[in-house]
């Protein structure tokens, strides 16, 4: 195969940092939550991943499915952690 053209399935590995969207799951007064966003804050900064959060108690899809781990965080979608945020676990997630 020539070096100008690129196998599909080598395309299948990790996202950059910057492709990345860390959510926080969180619910208004929550200590731990307010401890999770700090993380988030920092950690994103320094990765360039992008971040948003989410009100549990404004959705019931999520209440439904996360109510117990408040704050819960995910990467892409799928469940990263809860309640405590490891920043060093984060960053290794972000490819950091």
């Amino acid at each position: 195969m020539s070096p100008s053209i690129r196998n599909p399935l080598s395309r299948r590995g990790k996202k950059k940092a910057e492709e990345r969207m860390v959510t926080l799951v969180s619910k208004p007064g929550c200590h731990l939550c307010d401890d999770a966003r700090a993380v988030i804050e920092t950690v994103c900064a320094e990765t360039g991943a992008s971040w948003e959060e989410k009100d549990i108690s404004r959705d019931e899809a999520l209440h439904r499915a996360y109510w117990e781990q408040i704050p819960v965080v995910l990467v892409d979608g799928e469940q990263h952690t809860f309640w405590r945020v490891d920043a060093a676990r984060l960053r290794r997630e972000l490819g950091s």
